[in-house]
């Protein structure tokens, strides 16, 4: 997959996109055939236990990038811009986004509207892929609050203008977060570029959601936008039950999980 691909399959074919953080996860993202994944920095939430996204940095974005891409090598991977990566300065914001293609990324990613469009512009002259994110936008959350986006005229009037503008500054997608649908069609339709909708309907170009989310590793995250194809915790839960039961009473490990000495292998061949 590439950057001309995503742009042909804008009203043709649905985008498939999830987040992963660690190889094995990537691993197996690649093998189901996924379109994109994303390196979020919601790693900061599901990896690292904060309560926000605004504690990662890019140290530890970046050890994160690197694993996902040592998984997933053939698969088009968006690296994610922590808080305060890009909004320093243009300068800053470059360099930053210079490490994270040099980490194995294909992209980058980062929030905001308007505000972020003549950065993403310059980025894009530099020869850095970028894909933009407007709606509710979690690096902003202290200041916007957590809800979801559009429905207001006001609202509706300042996402659609973002939206033009990022698609006008060179973005090649857009991620919409928890935008009301009616709002997320309308920006569709008013953009050359593929949106990637979390929480932003049926209309989208493409859907994106977390790992630990979908596959119900985290049980305390019920939002409307989410559907869980799988219990994760509990199954997880279970097969640590079943291990440490049988640890505890001697049934593991059994005779087939032992090495043998050499001499006695080599009898026992004979």
């Amino acid at each position: 997959m590439s950057i001309k691909c995503f742009l042909k399959m804008k009203n043709k074919e649905k985008i498939a996109m999830i987040t992963a953080y660690d190889y094995i996860s990537a691993k197996i993202a690649e093998a189901a055939g996924i379109d994109m994944i994303l390196v979020g920095d919601s790693a900061s939430n599901v990896m690292l236990g904060n309560s926000d996204t605004i504690k990662i940095g890019m140290d530890e974005m970046l050890i994160f990038i690197k694993a996902v891409k040592m998984g997933a090598p053939n698969t088009f991977v968006v690296g994610d811009m922590p808080f305060l990566s890009y909004q320093i300065s243009e300068s800053e914001a470059i360099k930053n986004a210079g490490l994270i293609l040099k980490a194995g990324a294909d992209a980058v990613k980062l929030e905001g509207g308007k505000n972020v469009a003549p950065l993403i512009r310059k980025m894009v002259e530099y020869g850095i892929p970028v894909m933009g994110h407007i709606g509710f936008t979690p690096q902003s959350y202290k200041q916007i609050g957590i809800s979801s986006k559009g429905k207001t005229k006001t609202e509706e009037d300042l996402l659609i203008e973002s939206a033009v503008a990022l698609d006008d500054a060179g973005a090649f997608s857009l991620v919409l977060e928890m935008v009301t649908e009616p709002v997320a069609k309308k920006i569709t339709e008013s953009i050359s570029i593929p949106t990637i909708g979390i929480g932003a309907g049926r209309f989208c170009d493409g859907q994106v959601l977390v790992w630990h989310d979908f596959l119900g590793l985290n049980r305390d995250f019920e939002p409307k936008f989410l559907k869980k194809y799988l219990n994760g915790f509990d199954l997880f839960k279970k097969a640590i039950e079943n291990y440490s039961k049988e640890v505890k009473d001697g049934t593991f490990p059994s005779i087939k999980n032992v090495f043998k000495p050499i001499d006695i292998e080599s009898s026992d061949q004979k």
